[in-house]
């Protein structure tokens, strides 16, 4: 993970990795719209995702494509691979709270406003506050190089700008017995058109990590991409990426977020629990129930390449997890 630090950001995008339904047995309308869902992306998933493809060398140069500037690919991870352009960080992206297809995630949301906004930060804490993005861009902004894994199978490397969560959390002074952080998403079913009521998903988005998680230094508050603001389809005005995990967990558009006693359950653990845990930890040696998770695609590149261990950030934050049977705990 590369970094640098700016005396002032804004720019952020997030491909979220979503596109998994799954029947619920309480639901009957849901259930129909989850089944014809499931039913329609297995097949895509399931060329995208085969057992049998064969990884492509991992350092495979990807299609260069167009960017921001002549120095879009100047980019890297730690790893040497190159970020992903512009174009294509801002035009794939998982979004269901806009559409179902990624490549219009972007079209949908293009007139939604993330400005004004406001986060609230609370539970169990000393200080309960408001901020605003005034204050929120007053934090010391970073610039980070991270690779994002999609739990369907495609990844990027994308230049993140924001701050670490924890500088956030430290504010409000986390009481002692503060265990789990949930993050909310907006829920405006007039601006996100699919939060609608025939909607199959129990809005608004829900996200959580352990304490210790979202203490990490690698727990990244979004505010801008490719030092530029943050977009819409990438979860303007603000947004998580915790890189060692599946993309899903990185929830967009925060408007709230709580200090808990107790595990939150997340729209995805609420929708297929089956499918989806808390943890959610990048494991190439543990498949979806649908399609291997061994092998990734990176967006740009032909073929397959190995996935790596908590996303190749193994180092950084397998001691978190000691002791913990790491395929029980999706």
């Amino acid at each position: 993970m590369h970094r640098q630090k700016f005396a002032s950001p804004y720019k952020s995008s997030q491909i979220t990795p979503e596109a998994v339904y799954h029947n619920r047995p309480h639901r009957s309308r849901r259930d129909f719209l989850r089944a014809s869902l499931l039913a329609a992306g297995g097949v895509l998933l399931a060329a995208c995702n085969s057992k049998e493809a064969a990884p492509t060398q991992v350092g495979a140069q990807p299609t260069a494509g167009p960017g921001p500037s002549p120095t879009a690919r100047s980019y890297a991870d730690e790893l040497g691979d190159p970020a992903n352009t512009f174009a294509e960080i801002t035009s794939f992206n998982n979004y269901y709270e806009f559409s179902l297809d990624k490549e219009q995630v972007a079209v949908k949301s293009e007139r939604f406003a993330s400005s004004p906004w406001q986060v609230e930060v609370g539970g169990l804490v000393n200080k309960p506050a408001i901020f605003d993005l005034d204050a929120l861009r007053k934090l010391e902004q970073e610039e980070r190089v991270y690779r994002m894994r999609c739990v369907e199978g495609w990844s990027m490397v994308i230049p993140w700008m924001g701050f670490p969560l924890r500088k956030l959390l430290e504010k409000v002074e986390p009481a002692s017995d503060a265990r789990y952080v949930k993050f909310t998403s907006l829920y405006d079913p007039a601006r996100m058109p699919n939060q609608g009521p025939a909607s199959y998903f129990n809005w608004p988005y829900v996200e959580g990590l352990r304490m210790d998680e979202a203490m990490h230094d690698l727990t990244l508050m979004v505010t801008g991409l490719y030092g530029k603001e943050l977009l819409p389809q990438n979860g303007a005005p603000l947004r998580l990426a915790v890189p060692w995990k599946y993309g899903f967990k990185s929830i967009k558009a925060i408007v709230k977020i709580e200090l808990l006693r107790t595990e939150p359950v997340s729209l995805w653990m609420d929708a297929a629990p089956n499918e989806y845990g808390f943890y959610a930890n990048v494991n190439p040696n543990v498949d979806h129930p649908r399609w291997t998770q061994a092998s990734e695609r990176r967006i740009g590149e032909l073929g397959r390449r190995p996935t790596l261990m908590f996303n190749g950030y193994e180092t950084q934050v397998a001691s978190l997890y000691e002791g913990m049977d790491l395929k029980a705990n999706y």
